[in-house]
C-alpha cells in the first residue's frame, strides 16, 4: 500500500484506505432529513443520463469526515483522482457495462463551507480548491483541446504511434518514443488525438461588494468538458475550483518570475433567481411580513427613499415601484413582456437628480451607476474584445447586463454621443443586448429597469416648449420610459423657507434626516418582493384600467382632428405600475386602488409633458413622435408651399417659402427649423443658395 504525498499539517491516510472510506460515503450516506440514499440514487441518475460527472454536496463531506473535506481542499489534484476511482468502483457494482463506455468519472464539489473574496485570493491559495462568486464580464466562444496527443515516430525501424497526456494549453513533442526509447523526430497526428470542450471565462467582483473608490478584481476561469457554455456574459455565478498558476511568457533560455492566478474550475453554477446575493433569514423574514400588515407601509416606503432630499413625493413613488417592478410574462408562443419600470428625471441645475440616483444605486439589491458621458455603447451593452497576449477574441458584458435583474442608474443620459445612446433601445423594450461582431453572434440578457436623469438643453426647462424641445433625447427612447418627471426650479416664498429649514436641519443634525425604515431591511424587503411576489390582476382592476384607456381614447373621437391622448404603450405601462403598487404591500392580488393609483400618476405625466403647448390640450405623439399634431399640421402646409413653388419656378426660394406661411400664420422660426430638418432626413435639397427642392 502506497501512502499520499499530502501537505504538511495535514491527518494522512493510506491511499487504499481514502478509496474504501470514499467507496462507503457513495454507497451507504444517507440524506439526513429523507434517509435515502443520496449518491447511489445521484449516480444511477448520472448513468440513465449519460454523463461522466456526479455533484457532490461538501457538507455532506464534512458530516462524514471532515478529515477527507480537509484533505479535498488541502490536496485537491491528488485526491480528485481518488474520488474518481471510488466513483468508477460504485458505477460498476450499478451497471458494470457503463464503466466500459466512460472510462474515467469527475467529482464535481459544491457549496463549500467558505466563500473566497476575489481580492483576497494570495499565493498562499496555489494548489487549493476554493469556491468564488461573482459575475461572468468575458468568454471565449467554446472550443477544442487536445487532451490525448497521437504522435508517430518517423524512425523507419518503429514507425509506431503512441499517446501522450497533455495537461496544459500547449502540446510539446515527446523527446523518446515510450515504445522503443529511442529519440528522434515526432509528428503529431491531429485527426487521431483526443479533444475534450474548453472555454476561457473572467469573473469578476459583484458591484455592490467592491470597496468605493477601488477598481474591481477580476480572475480568469478555465471550464472543461460539462461546464463548457453554461454561463454567459453577465451571469451571476458560483464556482469551485483549483487556484493555478499561468505565465504567458515562453522563452527558450528564460522565463518571466511574475505568474497570474487563474482558477480551473471543478464546479460552476449559475444563479437562476434574481437576488440571490441578498440574504433574507427568518428573523428578517418575519420583520417584513410584520412591516408587510402596516396599512401605511407604501407611504413608509416612500418616505424613505433619499429622506434627506426636501419633496419630489411622486418622484420618490415613481421610483419606489421602480424598485419593485411589475410581473414579466412569456406567452406561449414565446413572446416577452417586460415587467421592469423605466423612470426618466429631466430637472434644472441643482434639483438633486444625482443625488437620488445615487441613493437608489445604494439602497436597489442590485444596481449599476453610470454617467452619459462616461459609458459608450460597447461599454453599456456588450462588447467583442481580443487578448493581447494570446489573441483570444473574448465576448464582454457591459453595465446593462451587470445589472442584469436590477436597476442601472444613468445619470447625465442626455451628454452621451448619439451613436451610443441608441444602443439601450433593444435593452429599454426587448430587456435583451444582441451582438454580432468577429464571427461572435450572441443574445444576453439585460432584464433591467433604468432609472436616467437628464438636463433641459437650454440649461433651464422652458414651459413654452414641449419635452422634445427642452430635451437633448431622440423620441425613440423618450417613448420607451414609462414615467416622466419634470423638475423645475420656480421660486415661491413658501416653498422656499421649507426647503431652507429642511437643509439647515440636515446641516444641523444628521440624525434629523433618519429614514422610517432602515436601509437595509428595506433591501431586504424589495428583494423579498421581487423573488416571491406576482400580484394578478383581479376584474375590478382591469375594468378600471380599460375604462380609462376608453375613456381618454374617445378623447380623439370628439372631434375629426382630435389628437391621440394615450397608446397601448401607456396602458401596459398602467399595468406595471400597477402591479408594482400592489407588490409594495406584499399582495397577492392587483386592486382597485393599485391601479388607481398607477391611474393618477399616468394622468400627472401626460399633463406635464404630454401636453401640445399650442393647443393646450394632451396629445401623446409628443413624447411617441416629437410633433404634436398642431406641429404636423403646420409641417404639412410648409411641404405644400414648397412644392406649389417648385411647380412655379423649378425650386422654391425660402424667402418666398416664409412670406405665404406667414400668411397661414406660421412664424419664420419655425418654417427655417422645418426646412432645416426635411434637408437633414433627405427629403429636401438646396441646388443654388436661397432655393431649395425636393429630392425626386
Amino acid at each position: 500500500m502506497r501512502a499520499m504525498s499530502l501537505e504538511p499539517g495535514i491527518t494522512t491516510m493510506d491511499i487504499q484506505d481514502l478509496r474504501e472510506r470514499l467507496i462507503d460515503f457513495f454507497k451507504n450516506y444517507r440524506d439526513p432529513e429523507t434517509k435515502r440514499y443520496k449518491y447511489r440514487e445521484r449516480i444511477r441518475e448520472m448513468i440513465i443520463e449519460g454523463r461522466r460527472s456526479l455533484i457532490i454536496d461538501f457538507s455532506d463531506l464534512i458530516s462524514y469526515d471532515d478529515r477527507i473535506a480537509e484533505m479535498v481542499i488541502e490536496n485537491p489534484e491528488n485526491i480528485i483522482s481518488i474520488f474518481s476511482e471510488a466513483i468508477a468502483e460504485v458505477v460498476t457494482l450499478e451497471n458494470p457495462r457503463y464503466i466500459e463506455r466512460i472510462k474515467k468519472f469527475i467529482p464535481r464539489f459544491r457549496a463549500l463551507p467558505t466563500v473566497t473574496e476575489l481580492r483576497a485570493l494570495k499565493s498562499s491559495h496555489i494548489g487549493k480548491l476554493v469556491m468564488i462568486d461573482g459575475i461572468v464580464i468575458k468568454a471565449t466562444p467554446p472550443k477544442q483541446r487536445i487532451s490525448k496527443a497521437k504522435f508517430i515516430h518517423l524512425d523507419p525501424e518503429c514507425s509506431q504511434e503512441f499517446e501522450v497526456e497533455i495537461q496544459s494549453d500547449v502540446v510539446e513533442k515527446p523527446v523518446y518514443c515510450p515504445l522503443c526509447g529511442k529519440g528522434g523526430q515526432f509528428r503529431l497526428i491531429p485527426s487521431k488525438s483526443t479533444y475534450i470542450d474548453y472555454q476561457k471565462i473572467v469573473v469578476q467582483e459583484k458591484p455592490e461588494e467592491v470597496p468605493s473608490g477601488q477598481l474591481p478584481r477580476s480572475i480568469e476561469i478555465v471550464l472543461e468538458e460539462e461546464l463548457v457554455d453554461i454561463a454567459r456574459p453577465g451571469d451571476r455565478v458560483s464556482v469551485v475550483g483549483i487556484v493555478k498558476l499561468t505565465n504567458t511568457f515562453r522563452g527558450r533560455r528564460s522565463s518571466k518570475a511574475i505568474y497570474d492566478l487563474y482558477i480551473e474550475a471543478n464546479n460552476i453554477e449559475v444563479s437562476q433567481r434574481y437576488l440571490e446575493e441578498v440574504e433574507i433569514t427568518p428573523e428578517d423574514e418575519e420583520k417584513i411580513r410584520q412591516l408587510a400588515r402596516d396599512p401605511l407601509i407604501r407611504r413608509k416606503i416612500i418616505s424613505s427613499i433619499a429622506p434627506s432630499i426636501y419633496g419630489y413625493w411622486d418622484v420618490k413613488e415613481a421610483i419606489a415601484l421602480l424598485l419593485f417592478g411589475g410581473v414579466p410574462k412569456i406567452a406561449s408562443d414565446g413572446m416577452k413582456i417586460r415587467g421592469d419600470i423605466h423612470v426618466l428625471l429631466i430637472g434644472d441645475p441643482g434639483t438633486a437628480k444625482s443625488q437620488i440616483l445615487q441613493y437608489v444605486a445604494g439602497v436597489a439589491p442590485r444596481a449599476i451607476y453610470t454617467t452619459g458621458k462616461g459609458s459608450t455603447a460597447a461599454g453599456l451593452t456588450a462588447a467583442v474584445t481580443r487578448d493581447k497576449a494570446t489573441g483570444e477574441y473574448y465576448l464582454e458584458a457591459g453595465a446593462l447586463v451587470i445589472a442584469d435583474g436590477g436597476v442601472a442608474c444613468i445619470d447625465e443620459i442626455d451628454k452621451m454621443r448619439n451613436e451610443d445612446r441608441t444602443v439601450i433601445h433593444e435593452a429599454m423594450e426587448q430587456q435583451t443586448i444582441s451582438i454580432a461582431k468577429a464571427g461572435i453572434v450572441a443574445r444576453l440578457n439585460a432584464r433591467t429597469s433604468i432609472l436616467a436623469a437628464g438636463n433641459p438643453k437650454y440649461g433651464r426647462y422652458i414651459s413654452t416648449r414641449s419635452i422634445t424641445d427642452n430635451v437633448n433625447l431622440p423620441v425613440t427612447i423618450l417613448s420607451r420610459f414609462d414615467l416622466i418627471f419634470i423638475l423645475r426650479d420656480i421660486p415661491s416664498t413658501e416653498r422656499d423657507k421649507s426647503l431652507a429649514e429642511h437643509i439647515t436641519s440636515v446641516h444641523k443634525d444628521f440624525e434629523f434626516i433618519k429614514p422610517e425604515i432602515d436601509p437595509d431591511l428595506l433591501r431586504k424587503y424589495i428583494a423579498y418582493a421581487r423573488k416571491y411576489i406576482r400580484p394578478k390582476l383581479t376584474e375590478e382592476a382591469k375594468k378600471m384600467l380599460t375604462n380609462f384607456f376608453v375613456e381618454m381614447r374617445k378623447k380623439s373621437l370628439e372631434k375629426p382632428d382630435a389628437p391621440i391622448t394615450i397608446t397601448a404603450r401607456q396602458l401596459e405601462a398602467l399595468i406595471r405600475l400597477a402591479e408594482a403598487h400592489a407588490k409594495m404591500a406584499l399582495k397577492n392580488f392587483v386592486t382597485e386602488e393599485d391601479a388607481a393609483e398607477a391611474i393618477r400618476l399616468m394622468k400627472s405625466m401626460l399633463e406635464s409633458v404630454g401636453i401640445d403647448v399650442e393647443s393646450g390640450v394632451v396629445d401623446i405623439d409628443v413624447i411617441m413622435t416629437g410633433k404634436p399634431k398642431t406641429q404636423r399640421e403646420k409641417m404639412t402646409i410648409i411641404e405644400d408651399i414648397i412644392k406649389e413653388l417648385e411647380a412655379e419656378e423649378g425650386c422654391a426660394r425660402i424667402k418666398k417659402i416664409v412670406m405665404k406661411a406667414k400668411e397661414k400664420g406660421i412664424d419664420e422660426s419655425f418654417v427655417e427649423k422645418v426646412i432645416t430638418q426635411l434637408r437633414r432626413e433627405g427629403i429636401l435639397y438646396e441646388p443654388s443658395p436661397g432655393c431649395v427642392a425636393t429630392v425626386k
